[in-house]
């Protein structure tokens, strides 16, 4: 699902959609979409969203927790905490006509891997729509302490050694993720290979639920893991490992999670989603405001979320972490996640330059094959449409709700950068690559 795209081309396609956006404002002034709303009510006030007990899903957490959901006419949102994240892909399949979901939080890019049927039973396809980012930043490269001192690190050329001895010895280095081909499993290959370690020949990558992270550690089943906060933060706080590296310092206010709902549902519910979506926005704005902290994080950890005490919580949503293996304390808010704005703009608003580069990174390590119309896909996927709809509805000024479908250049710790207007070139860039370009 690649191509090579011209910066003409995405910019031609960037100006459809704000011929789209005129088309829509022009619509609005003669009848604003807030009245709309009001006037006719949503299609239907229910609906089953599925999340993962990770600070990725506090926007959804607090939506239902503060009555955000219930104040914008979806009085009937059903918010269900799933075991994994094969545990909600699970139920995704399943809808919520079969006692299911009808979405909820994903790893990018799960919502084009249910579209195209790549992680469902029998290849189903379950069209499914990318509305609105959760969050950016949150995450964490967690080690056990059995490593300390072996120059595991943010830059992983000084233990590439040290890891393929542990190869030759037969006792490879144990990373896990949380769901095999998305974000979290990309964070930590891409760690690994900037250090020159290839990530499918030199260690053992595994599946871990976020929940079991911690005790996995403990017990010695694995050495490392990538997952959303606060489950790298406790390591290091249980003393049971130290934290390598934070994604925040891999790739700066890099996009996180995404909600996604089954097409059909929002096809047939277009008010209801865009009164979803700005009950999802009126949360994350809350969840920035840092006079909310302390109900945030003692929010989150009640039972029916994501059961962690709030003194976990709380370091990790105001950016301080403790790193371990002898190296300084982060303290810093904007290293942490951040749910409405961050230093790039918005959070919020689902970018398809972002999607391109989850695509490209499938492509690199050959969960996808080449050659596809890519940004037909994105188009059709990424309804970031339906999201300045909402946004317009919530009343969010225009100056925070973007004039384009990219963000730019991204740059990485490493120095590699993508351009989403020619993705062939950050392919070529790369050393350790699984597609030949």
């Amino acid at each position: 699902m690649i191509q090579r795209i011209s910066r003409r081309k995405f910019l031609v396609a960037s100006g459809i959609t704000a011929v789209a956006t005129v088309a829509s404002k022009s619509v609005a002034s003669q009848a604003p979409l807030g009245y709309l709303a009001q006037a006719a009510g949503p299609e239907t006030n229910t609906i089953r969203l599925g999340y993962i007990p990770i600070l990725e899903s506090a926007p959804l957490i607090i939506a239902e927790a503060k009555g955000f959901f219930k104040k914008h006419g979806m009085t009937d949102v059903k918010l269900l905490k799933q075991a994994s994240w094969g545990a909600a892909r699970d139920n995704m399949e399943l809808g919520s006509a079969g006692g299911g979901i009808d979405g909820g939080q994903w790893q990018m890019p799960m919502p084009y891997l249910f579209s195209e049927g790549l992680i469902t039973k029998g290849n189903t396809k379950i069209p499914t729509y990318v509305l609105l980012q959760t969050s950016t930043q949150g995450n964490g490269i967690a080690v056990a302490n059995k490593h300390l001192g072996k120059k595991i690190g943010l830059n992983m050329a000084g233990a590439r050694s040290y890891i393929e001895g542990l190869k030759k010895a037969n006792t490879p280095f144990t990373a896990a993720f949380t769901f095999p081909k998305v974000n979290q499993d990309f964070w930590i290959r891409y760690w690994l290979a900037a250090g020159g370690i290839d990530p499918d020949d030199d260690v053992k990558l595994i599946v871990v639920p976020p929940a079991q992270t911690v005790a996995n550690m403990r017990t010695g089943t694995m050495d490392g893991f990538s997952t959303g906060d606060p489950w790298p933060y406790r390591i290091a706080t249980d003393n049971i490992g130290f934290l390598a590296a934070l994604t925040a310092q891999m790739w700066k206010f890099h996009p996180e999670e995404y909600l996604g709902i089954r097409a059909a549902w929002v096809d047939k519910n277009p008010r209801a989603t865009r009164a979803l979506l700005s009950a999802v926005m009126e949360a994350q704005q809350w969840c920035d405001n840092l006079k909310n902290r302390q109900e945030f994080a003692e929010i989150l950890s009640r039972r029916e979320y994501i059961n962690v005490p709030a003194d976990v919580l709380g370091p990790p949503l105001s950016g301080r972490y403790i790193m371990g293996d002898g190296r300084p304390e982060i303290r810093d808010r904007m290293m942490g996640p951040l749910f409405w704005k961050d230093g790039r703009g918005s959070v919020s608003y689902p970018y398809k330059s972002h999607d391109l580069w989850f695509l490209t990174e499938s492509v690199r390590w050959g969960f996808l094959k080449p050659g596809a119309n890519t940004m037909a896909a994105v188009n059709k996927i990424n309804r970031e449409d339906i999201w300045k709809d909402a946004a317009r509805q919530l009343g969010v000024p225009a100056a925070d709700i973007p004039t384009s479908t990219s963000r730019g250049v991204e740059t990485f710790f490493d120095g590699v950068k993508f351009d989403p207007s020619n993705p062939t070139a950050y392919l070529r860039s790369l050393k350790i690559k699984k597609v030949k370009v």
